[in-house]
């Protein structure tokens, strides 16, 4: 198949994919409605046992530990998404049995990737999803850890280690099983003890890591950096901003290829 017919191909699986992914928040939508009047009492409980949850596990998560550097992402309902995606978790079969190949471009420089849709079908998936929509466009890298384990963190548009895409997604796909996650690696961050937290922010492994796997297991690794790795390695030499996780390097994401 030419090039041209597979950029075709891809082009209209793609939207037949995403009209699906409309249909089914449409009959959501409607099924909400339908509902709404009867559990606005819960809801308004529910809001406030959410919000005590979420304290606690940023409190007690590793985003909030000097000691933990396992990558960790914090839920955050009230943040829009920023995606027309409308909050819908993409189906796994737009990614299945493939392998993706694209450039992450930052003002760092670019990162080439290659995403594996068969080890991680609905973290690629997700991610292809995102990219595609410019999502990451804009987005900074905010999250540099430097010690124990040698993590750059990516895919939040708030900045702030809590946004999300207006939805969260799991189980966890192809974790280690001995907790090693080699340079050039490209995880999923989830919230510590939560397998099904993961949204839309993920971590470029610079150096060989052995992060800790816990009660919910590993963190998905979904591809790797094919090129690009000095880029990432020379954010982390220049350090940390007043002992912060935050780089002293400003990482803008400029956009994502993916092919």
């Amino acid at each position: 198949m030419s090039s041209k017919r597979e950029r075709e191909y891809e082009r209209r699986r793609y939207e037949k994919h995403h009209a699906r992914q409309l249909q089914a928040q449409r009959a959501r939508q409607r099924r909400t409605r339908v509902i709404a009047l009867g559990v606005v009492a819960v809801l308004a409980l529910g809001v406030s046992v959410v919000a005590v949850v979420n304290l606690t596990r940023d409190a007690d998560g590793p985003t909030a530990s000097p000691t933990d550097g396992a990558p960790a992402a914090t839920p955050a309902a009230t943040f829009p998404p920023r995606t027309g995606n409308g909050g819908v978790v993409p189906e796994p079969s737009l990614a299945e049995d493939r392998t993706w190949t694209g450039t992450i471009s930052t003002s760092a420089g670019d990162i080439e990737v290659e995403l594996d849709g068969s080890a991680a079908p609905q973290a690629v998936a997700n991610f292809v999803t995102l990219a595609r929509e410019g999502y990451f466009t804009g987005t900074i890298c905010h999250r540099l850890v430097t010690g124990g384990i040698h993590v750059l963190q990516c895919g939040d548009p708030t900045a702030s280690g809590m946004g999300d895409p207006g939805y969260s997604w799991g189980p966890i796909e192809n974790a280690p099983a001995d907790d090693v996650y080699p340079a050039g690696t490209i995880a999923m961050a989830r919230i510590g003890g939560d397998g099904e937290s993961m949204g839309s922010q993920f971590f470029l492994v610079y150096e060989d890591s052995q992060i800790p796997s816990d009660a919910a297991g590993g963190y998905t690794v979904f591809g790797r950096m094919t090129s690009g790795l000095d880029v990432v390695q020379a954010i982390a030499d220049a350090g940390t901003r007043d002992g912060s996780e935050r780089p002293v390097t400003d990482v803008t994401i400029e956009g994502v290829e993916i092919q």
